[in-house]
């Protein structure tokens, strides 16, 4: 391009942009609906890019929190040297394994190696602290820390009353302070019988939520190496040598700068995950066609308004590349004003909105006030590519009207061309291929690029398709066909607003679909590890820590929560004589040699496995509470299994034998079970075959009991394991809170209760995502609507002259809006139901051809998203008829 060219390009985008700038001026209101269209959007990306700037800490800022007014924090957790890096972060030992300490160190210790005149404070950030609040046990999160040193005291920000100076008082956060219902001077007692005083609240900028801060001397619960660390101030600058010393001793080493002649890891900029980019791109490129479809229409309608003036350009010597540039320039202007009311707007209500979004969404302190410019910059240029494209569909149309219609005010029907129905049925076939492919490889960068291929192959055939449907209208009655009629000639206009609400609620369909298939599918292969309703109590101290109480003492109390209930104890089996401290074993039945099966999970050769008799599992793993082989004398079937009463008592009888009882009837040969037991060490396994029982009613899950007898044959013997609870009904959320209050007084016991189904409901998920399809909609319907109704004044003044009811008027904005809300919605549920089906389908070709074989995807269609999405058009119409005014115009025409 030479110098003159370039000149002239240049003068044209500048009269361009003055003549956009103008029109912006006179059309207000379209100006005000596209610059809201943009600018919304903005603003919510510019306060989460904000946000996310203030929210990341600096490494000045991390170092501030972690080390408060200390030279360094030490942790003595080796005894032998260690290499660390740069920032205390990581060590690993400078030969060999590591050798941890066996007990922390005392302060005297640590103070030896250390110059004279050190200052240190010893720091726990966590310790365990539980109270009881409305009979239910509730866990802080607790630290030990003395508030009142210099050196810790920066820390935690004083809000009211004092610091902590004796051991049996702690101060609280605001948010532990409203959990525990107390004021200031009040004592709290926790579940082991400690009593404390609050005397003040605090705040820990890294936690706004439930916190509690105790004095360093005595903290609850058992003290581990690696629990503690120290805060020193020297008295002199840390040099290296007084580093390598306490490396030396196994001391890490965390300072405010980084430590000389070490190595700093992950100081390099971290590189996105490819898949995650990918993913992160593609929902972008969705939201943006979202707004350039909506946004699209009201392009349209300008163009179609400064016909006359575009026609005089073109007379005044403007060829269709100047054309085209003037209504580009609305995109760039529009999309310029847009960007920057959404970015003022934005970074305003992420500085003014901080102290919210710390408090509420993070639950932690932001560090200093900034804006993310690189985030905002990119923010604007889509914004202003998006205005762009939003007018680039219009441009083109401009360029090629006929001057002469332009100038006489014609309108003229558009040609529809069939290089866009066929290219949107390509895109469409390839969108659906990829979305498959990328559903058999679990990859869901390319499922998403599969539905933004087809969605991009739907819009370009919605032209067609309001072409065909406004043909197929002349039987309607007068609004609908009028409705249709204006559709159609103005497809520029409808066809992105109907885009718009198909892509929205395709996308909410899809998802929808699938996520109610996947809960469908979690809810068919739930396999409950006891009968749905019972209870285990299962001990939550070491087996060495002390015995449990009778079941009659655990029964009395359960009764008084539970009434009806049986309580029977439930012991697990273990090594009689353990070869060492940390030895166990583990009891399992096999099967004979020649009925196992051959093949192993990870095996490649997974064809001939899957019809392998041997191979097929006839119960499943328990999704909840899973128990080792058991040893009991047949009181705890029933709880255990939910057997019939026959099965029940042939299996007692087989125990008191001295047998053992199992589920899996591939296990019994000749009315004998053999079992191995295996061990952690290297202590030989044993191994015996002995009477059995297969209980083939009841629970089906793989289970093994033994009697004592037959346990102390292999060399097991039973370790109270807690006790099951055979309730007549499932126990409510605060009948299960009382039973833990009751239980708390006689033994550590944890109240699990086994479910019939998963615990997860997808109903708000569902409900949410069907909203947001509704919004778009909604939003959708009325903009066309609206832009349909300023477009046809002069039609509704030829009904009024003609003598048309001035009902035909509110009828007509009702059908029109039916036309785009409802068509919309109409795609967009075919769309979303045929794309849900092609990812379903072909996840279950895959899983069909795996082994273990994984269960099916079922194809669930949720009510509830589709009762919205089939709702919310009917309300847009009935909004649109509410809110047009039935008085028709009545305009006079001056010759």
């Amino acid at each position: 391009m030479n110098r003159g060219r370039l000149a002239a390009t240049l003068g044209s985008w500048r009269a361009a942009l003055r003549i956009a700038r103008r029109e912006a001026r006179r059309a207000r209101r379209r100006t005000a609906l596209v610059l809201a269209m943009i600018a919304l959007p903005v603003l919510g990306l510019s306060f989460a890019a904000a946000s996310y700037d203030m929210a990341g800490l600096t490494r000045a800022e991390q170092v501030d929190r972690r080390l408060g007014d200390a030279d360094a924090e030490l942790r003595w957790g080796d005894l032998s040297p260690i290499v660390q890096d740069a920032w205390g972060e990581g060590s690993w030992p400078v030969e060999g394994d590591p050798v941890p300490r066996s007990r922390p160190a005392t302060t005297d210790e640590l103070r030896a190696l250390l110059p004279a005149g050190t200052r240190l404070t010893r720091l726990r950030r966590w310790v365990p602290f539980e109270v009881r609040i409305n009979a239910k046990s509730v866990s802080f999160d607790a630290r030990a820390v003395d508030l009142t040193d210099p050196i810790s005291r920066p820390l935690a920000t004083l809000r009211e009353g004092r610091r902590p100076t004796r051991p049996d008082e702690i101060a609280v956060s605001r948010a532990a302070l409203r959990r525990l219902g107390v004021r200031l001077d009040a004592p709290v007692r926790t579940v082991e019988g400690t009593t404390y005083r609050v005397v003040g609240v605090v705040e820990f900028p890294d936690n706004l939520g439930e916190v509690v801060a105790l004095r360093p001397e005595l903290p609850p619960g058992p003290l581990g190496v690696g629990d503690e660390s120290w805060l020193v101030d020297l008295p002199g600058p840390l040099d290296g040598a007084l580093v390598d010393r306490l490396n030396a001793r196994g001391v890490l080493v965390a300072a405010r700068n980084p430590l000389p002649g070490r190595e700093e890891i992950g100081t390099g900029p971290d590189l996105p995950d490819a898949e995650e980019t990918g993913n992160v791109v593609l929902v972008g490129g969705l939201g943006l066609l979202e707004v350039v479809l909506l946004v699209g229409p009201a392009f349209a309608v300008g163009v179609r308004r400064r016909r006359r003036d575009l026609a005089l350009v073109a007379v005044a010597g403007g060829d269709a590349a100047h054309l085209r540039r003037i209504v580009l320039a609305d995109g760039v202007v529009l999309g310029a004003g847009g960007a920057v009311v959404g970015l003022l707007l934005g970074t305003g209500a992420a500085l003014a909105g901080r102290p919210l979004v710390e408090q509420y969404l993070l639950q932690q302190r932001f560090g200093a006030y900034r804006v993310f410019p690189a985030a905002l910059a990119a923010i604007a240029v889509v914004a202003v590519l998006a205005g762009v494209l939003a007018a680039l569909a219009p441009a083109w149309a401009a360029a090629r009207q006929d001057v002469v219609a332009g100038l006489a005010g014609r309108r003229e029907p558009p040609r529809p061309r069939r290089r866009w129905l066929v290219l949107g049925a390509l895109l469409t076939v390839a969108g659906a291929a990829v979305a498959a492919f990328g559903a058999t490889r679990t990859a869901p960068t390319g499922v998403l690029a599969g539905v933004v291929l087809g969605e991009l192959g739907l819009v370009f055939c919605t032209p067609t398709l309001i072409g065909v449907l406004a043909r197929a209208g002349r039987l309607l009655p007068l609004a609908p066909r009028l409705a249709l009629r204006d559709a159609s000639r103005n497809r520029s206009s409808a066809a992105p607003a109907i885009s718009a609400v198909m892509a929205a609620v395709a996308g909410s369909v899809a998802l929808g679909v699938y996520v109610a298939s996947d809960d469908a599918r979690q809810r068919a292969a739930w396999q409950p590890g006891l009968p749905p309703g019972h209870v285990l109590l299962q001990r939550t101290d070491g087996r060495t820590t002390g015995t449990l109480p009778t079941a009659g003492e655990v029964a009395e109390r359960v009764l008084a929560v539970l009434p009806g209930a049986t309580v029977v104890p439930v012991a697990a089996a273990e090594c009689a004589r353990p070869a060492t401290p940390e030895d166990y074993c583990v009891a399992t039945a096999v099967r004979p040699p020649e009925q196992r099966c051959p093949y192993d999970p990870v095996d490649p050769g997974r064809a001939p496995a899957r019809t392998d008799p041997r191979c097929v599992r006839p119960f499943r793993d328990p999704s909840d509470l899973y128990l080792p082989a058991l040893v009991d004398d047949g009181t705890g079937l029933p709880a255990l299994t939910g057997a019939p009463a026959g099965e029940v008592a042939a299996a007692r009888r087989t125990l008191q034998a001295g047998g053992v009882v199992v589920t899996d009837p591939r296990h019994l040969v000749d009315g004998r079970v053999r079992v191995e037991v295996s061990h952690r060490t290297l202590a030989p396994t044993a191994a015996g075959t002995l009477p059995g029982y297969v209980l083939r009613g009841g629970l089906p899950v793989d289970r093994l009991i033994l009697s004592p007898a037959a346990a102390a044959t292999l060399g097991l013997a039973a370790a109270p394991l807690g006790y099951l609870v055979d309730t007549a009904d499932p126990p409510t959320d605060r009948q299960r809170d009382r039973l833990a209050a009751e239980l708390s007084a006689v033994a550590p016991l944890a109240v699990q209760v086994s479910a019939a189904g998963p615990p997860s409901d997808q109903r708000p998920l569902l409900l949410l995502l069907a909203g947001a399809a509704g919004v778009i909609t909604l939003g959708a319907a009325a903009v066309a609507t609206g832009l349909a109704a300023a477009e046809g004044r002069r039609d509704l003044s030829t009904l009024a002259a003609v003598g048309a009811d001035p009902r035909v008027r509110r009828m007509l904005s009702l059908c029109q809006a039916g036309v785009i809300a409802g068509l919309g919605s109409v795609l967009g549920i075919l769309a979303g139901l045929g794309s849900a089906a092609i990812i379903l389908v072909s996840l279950n070709r895959r899983y069909a051809q795996s082994w273990p074989v994984e269960p099916p995807y079922p194809l669930v269609v949720p009510g509830s998203t589709l009762t919205v999405l089939v709702v919310v058009p009917v309300v847009a119409m009935v909004g649109a008829a509410l809110l047009t005014r039935s008085r028709l115009p009545v305009e006079r025409r001056l010759d």
